[in-house]
């Protein structure tokens, strides 16, 4: 573990320059537990380097950032070839870098999801209008689905988001207001206690009895489902080589295939597999990313 933390803190600074090292495949994740995520990281790479040899690939590094704002700068000076991310965050590489999707990732057997909206059954929220002049908990601003997709389905119902500074605080009475619980079962128990008058979280969340447990969930009503948006996707840089792009595609589409990628995939955030890209799932990127960008505009 000691070497594990230590190997991530070097990444941290690490002057990783692809352009420059062309036969080394640098890895970024967006991270504020670097030494957690290198443990995650590192077993699919080592898995990945010796089948790109064929490509000139030899060596693997891995390079963390602090938030997309820095990994953008890293995949535009090409210090970046290879980035795990959510949906959300994927499509602000893509605008702030133009990197470019590579694959889906289907976790634990899940490659898309979407945001359930609720409220207590005894509340008179039924739907999104119902919510003007509400309160609404959500995770945090890194969150997809508990916090830009939520975003994203206000303002696409004519609704104006208003951030609050603590569940008791009181939105406009033409306005929603808005607050971090900071976890799924923080949002899951405040609802349930009246803190705020409704939640948003993944459909995955709203599954798992241990972010929202069934005995509050039986109390609840879904005023509002999105529609699927991808669980996460790899993206690569926007000039990465032809050859080692098309390469590091075969290489992941076949791990789930691979006993020997077997104990990777499942470190690397629970992967069971990875899929192209396929034309629903463009179409829902397409549309976060359009949320993503009004969110930035007109909330943020």
């Amino acid at each position: 573990m000691q070497a594990a933390c230590c190997a991530a803190v070097v990444a941290l600074g690490l002057p990783a320059h692809a352009s420059e090292d062309e036969h080394i495949l640098v890895l970024g994740r967006i991270s504020d537990d670097p030494a957690a995520h290198f443990n995650q990281l590192k077993p699919l790479l080592d898995y990945v380097v010796p089948r790109m040899r064929d490509v000139g690939i030899t060596e693997g590094r891995i390079l963390m950032a602090r938030d997309a704002q820095q990994m953008a700068s890293y995949l535009r000076r090409n210090r970046v070839d290879w980035v795990t991310e959510t949906a959300s965050t994927a499509v602000q590489l893509q605008a702030r870098a133009a990197a470019r999707p590579l694959l889906l990732t289907e976790r634990n057997g899940v490659s898309s999801y979407h945001t359930v909206f609720f409220a207590r059954k005894d509340a008179p929220i039924r739907d999104l209008a119902g919510l003007r002049g509400h309160t609404l908990g959500l995770q945090s601003p890194a969150s997809t689905s508990a916090y830009m997709v939520p975003m994203t389905a206000l303002l696409d119902a004519n609704l104006s988001p208003e951030i609050l500074l603590a569940p008791n605080d009181q939105p406009s009475p033409d306005r929603v207001g808005y607050v971090f619980a900071r976890s799924e079962l923080n949002i899951a128990s405040w609802v349930h206690k009246g803190l705020v008058d409704a939640g948003a979280v993944s459909s995955l969340d709203w599954a798992d009895p241990e972010r929202v447990p069934r005995a509050f969930r039986a109390d609840f009503r879904v005023i509002h489902e999105t529609d699927p948006y991808p669980r996460a996707l790899e993206l690569v840089r926007r000039d990465m080589p032809p050859a080692v792009e098309a390469r590091l595609r075969e290489v992941l589409l076949q791990a789930a295939g691979d006993p020997a990628a077997r104990d990777a995939l499942r470190l690397f955030f629970h992967t069971s597999r990875f899929l192209p890209l396929d034309a629903a799932s463009q179409r829902s990127l397409d549309t976060l990313r359009r949320g993503v960008q009004r969110v930035r505009t007109e909330v943020e």
